[in-house]
């Protein structure tokens, strides 16, 4: 039998824009990448710089054929468009994730947000507010979570396999920021270290937003209060670059959080330990596709992402056979392959998969409340202060 084009019929690519990500900018990359790699998402407009000229040299490195000036332009413009885009990707420093956002949400445009949601507290919950009232589809990038063994490690303890989860220990600990590299002029130093744009939050905003959201993914815990000491080890710098945080979790478990970006030698090394009264699970983004379990009293084995034991939750988020490694990139793209179901079962007026899983507002208003928190329980001595949400 002939295969005809009705056979081969997929839903349209989304039409998708930008805004930040042009030249010499790091995570826009990644994100395009991410977009193109499940072949969902087709890039057509974009306002890549808040420098009109460097927006439209980015957009034609990157073969866009619409560029912008301003972010308010291409929303208003897009908007009126019929074949404007669909969805937005946000990768611009913090303190511009929320006035860009707005612009899109009010005129229906589904949005994909880099982390942390906002710069600031008061900021993320208008923005929930607003995002939530639009009814459009908002995605925000805790890449992480988008791995295939950390879907195993929270199935896992949602089925009970660990037994009550008493213990939650994460870590996230990198050695870029140790010098003062912020005063050579290198770009993605700059705006985290400078609270105007990062936040009052530095790695705690940066990367311990990161490490709390994926132990509250896979714990299906949520933390009450904190007790923090954050520090800025490297001098005049004006945001922490280090922080300790203790945690109370609802039900009576306990956590320790480890945000570091002056720990010399490590490179991103984001680990996450769970002990529950009947197992515990370990795992490290450096070696993303195995995932340890130990059970009480007996001895402690692996699995693999497509390996023996492994179920459907990993599966579905993996790619290639076992053996085959997976990572950073592929993680990042499934939190776009799954917002991509989401938007188009929007378009399409059909229910979504109750298997699809990716980060949005409620989880980046847990991420802002947990900076706010840090900050304000060290200004504090380490004072025991509860969430603001």
């Amino acid at each position: 039998m002939a295969i005809t084009a009705a056979h081969v019929a997929r839903a349209p690519r989304i039409r998708l824009g930008m805004v930040g990500g042009g030249r010499d900018a790091f995570i826009g990359a990644v994100h395009r990448i991410a977009a193109r790699i499940d072949d969902q998402y087709e890039l057509v407009a974009g306002c890549f710089s808040s420098d009109a000229e460097k927006s439209l040299a980015s957009a034609a490195d990157l073969g866009v054929p619409r560029a912008y000036a301003s972010f308010a332009e291409m929303a208003a413009k897009e908007a009126r468009r019929k074949d404007g885009i669909e969805a937005v990707a946000i990768v611009t420093p913090n303190h511009m994730h929320a006035p860009v956002a707005m612009q899109f949400l009010k005129r229906g445009i589904h949005v994909i947000c880099d982390k942390p949601l906002t710069h600031t507290l008061a900021e993320a919950k208008k923005l929930a507010k607003a995002a939530e009232a639009s009814g459009v589809v908002f995605a925000l990038t805790h890449n992480y979570t988008g791995y295939p063994m950390i879907r195993q490690a929270a199935a896992m303890v949602a089925a009970g396999e660990l037994g009550e989860i008493r213990l939650v220990q994460v870590e996230y600990a990198q050695d870029w920021l140790a010098e003062p590299v912020e005063e050579t002029g290198q770009k993605q130093a700059g705006w985290r270290t400078d609270p105007a744009r990062s936040g009052a939050g530095g790695s705690t905003g940066d990367i311990g937003t990161h490490a709390f959201n994926l132990a509250n993914f896979v714990s299906g815990l949520t933390v009450e209060e904190l007790a923090a000491d954050l520090q800025a080890f490297v001098p005049g710098r004006r945001v922490d670059d280090n922080g300790h945080v203790l945690l109370r979790y609802r039900g009576g478990a306990r956590g320790m959080l480890w945000c570091s970006q002056v720990a010399s030698g490590q490179e991103n090394g984001l680990r996450l330990r769970i002990y529950g009264t009947k197992a515990g699970i370990e795992w490290e983004q450096e070696n993303p596709n195995y995932l340890w379990v130990g059970p009480l009293g007996q001895p402690k084995y692996r699995l693999t992402r497509n390996g023996a034991g492994a179920g459907p939750e990993a599966g579905r988020v993996s790619r290639i056979p076992s053996g085959h490694p997976e990572g950073y990139l592929e993680g990042f793209a499934n939190i776009y392959a799954e917002a991509a179901r989401a938007i188009i079962a929007r378009r399409e007026g059909t229910a979504l998969d109750p298997a699809v899983t990716f980060p949005g507002l409620k989880e980046g208003l847990e991420g802002v409340a947990f900076v706010d928190a840090c900050v304000r329980s060290s200004s504090r001595n380490a004072a025991w202060v509860k969430l603001n949400l």
